[in-house]
């Protein structure tokens, strides 16, 4: 069974809350960060992507960024913007979207739950980007982004939550168009039974973060081997994560597009492409697009591609994915990626940016765009309790948990 704790958090003042706040680390470049935080000191960039406080030229895997983001989180706390709890709590955090809720538990997830697949993964992840966010956690000596983590819904804990919500929040904001309200939960027997019953769950699962949770479980494992005579208790044997029931959470769209079509004319790439899919053609953007159906922009036009039936085996968890579908049929096969996540010539556009980013992209360095169904949350756990992967980009989900609300430290 999964085990799940509360924790001191170290989180903003009630008042700095919305200037602390911001999105994570991943979804921006640094000149875009330098921009997000102009005329605004405390925001919680200033420790996720600390090179903004240092010379444009600087390396972003500089040592010097990482003893800058442990400056800027320290600053944070003597400043009095960010104060840490004096007990253990959980916390609640209730994000809403377009209309949409999605309402997670906020605790500390155990290394050891994710060493023996109790949390299950469904992504690879690459070397550079877990050095990256090791050395970050080690150097501030905290998780300072949460792990977006997903269990098949519990009704019981879903109402002790509800209930827990109908007391006054601690924040309440606004940002990027999304409600953010978090409350405290800091009642000895409401923490308790929380605990239980969550703790009475089978499985986590990493919904978005494999890079941070990865990151966070190596920096324990390396704090067990300088403390030898360690409990198990300790801090570093946990990460922070936000708990979502599975039945709230929603999955874009993440879509494809290619520099070029490997040598062939327009007229020989539909041609082939319409060995594997019926192609039709359409007057404007593709809506509503379904299970086997991918949207494809190619010379200005809009075509919409229905998967021919016996082309994939429904068996195969991965392989019936439509992302796997394109990618065994068109873009290895035809357009000669066979790698997409060391090919130059592909992209990856997050449905959040909409169709219109895709026929931008082709009006500018790109030759064909695929938008794709989105993968569904049933077929992401599916994929993770067989012990399989999904190919690279699978997966975008809206909206983003931001960092800075919720900073755990190590010790």
């Amino acid at each position: 069974m999964a085990v799940f704790k509360p924790f001191k958090a170290i989180r903003p003042i009630p008042e700095a809350a919305q200037k602390v706040a911001a999105l994570p680390y991943d979804v921006m470049n640094s000149a875009e960060a330098r921009e997000a935080v102009k005329g605004n000191e405390y925001s919680f960039l200033h420790v996720d992507k600390a090179e903004i406080d240092l010379p444009e030229d600087t390396y972003i895997y500089d040592e010097k960024v990482y003893l800058k983001a442990a400056q800027n989180l320290e600053k944070l706390m003597q400043n009095g913007v960010c104060r840490q709890d004096e007990t253990d709590c959980f916390y609640i955090y209730r994000q809403v979207m377009d209309g949409r809720a999605q309402t997670g538990l906020v605790g500390c997830a155990s290394i050891d739950d994710y060493i023996n697949d109790v949390i299950k993964k469904h992504e690879n992840t690459r070397a550079d980007k877990e050095k990256d966010r090791i050395n970050h956690v080690d150097y501030c000596n905290a998780n300072t982004g949460p792990i977006f983590l997903t269990y098949r819904n519990d009704l019981t804990i879903t109402s002790l939550i509800e209930q827990e919500m109908e007391k006054p929040p601690v924040y309440d904001f606004e940002s990027s168009g999304v409600r953010n309200t978090v409350w405290v939960v800091d009642k000895s027997s409401t923490i308790e039974e929380l605990r239980t019953l969550i703790n009475g769950v089978a499985n986590f699962y990493i919904a978005d973060g494999h890079h941070r949770a990865a990151s966070a479980v190596k920096v324990g494992l390396k704090r067990r081997e300088q403390n030898p005579g360690y409990t198990g208790e300790e801090e570093f044997n946990y990460f922070l994560a936000v708990l979502f029931p599975d039945d709230q959470l929603s999955i874009m769209d993440y879509n494809r597009v290619v520099r070029d079509l490997n040598g062939l004319t327009a007229e020989e790439f539909v041609q082939r492409v319409s060995e594997v899919y019926t192609v039709e053609p359409l007057s404007a953007r593709p809506a509503d697009l379904k299970r086997h159906q991918v949207g494809m922009y190619l010379d200005n036009c809009w075509y919409k591609l229905t998967l021919k039936d016996s082309v994939c085996d429904e068996s195969n968890p991965v392989g019936r994915l439509d992302v796997s579908i394109l990618q065994d049929n068109i873009l290895s096969p035809v357009l000669g990626i066979e790698d997409p996540k060391t090919d130059s010539r592909i992209d990856f556009i997050g449905g959040i940016r909409g169709l219109s980013e895709l026929e931008k992209r082709c009006s500018q360095d790109m030759k064909v765009a695929f938008a794709m169904c989105p993968t569904s949350i049933e077929e992401l756990m599916d994929i993770a309790d067989a012990g399989l992967l999904m190919p690279p980009k699978s997966t975008w989900f809206e909206p983003k948990l931001l960092s800075g609300l919720f900073i755990h430290k190590l010790s």
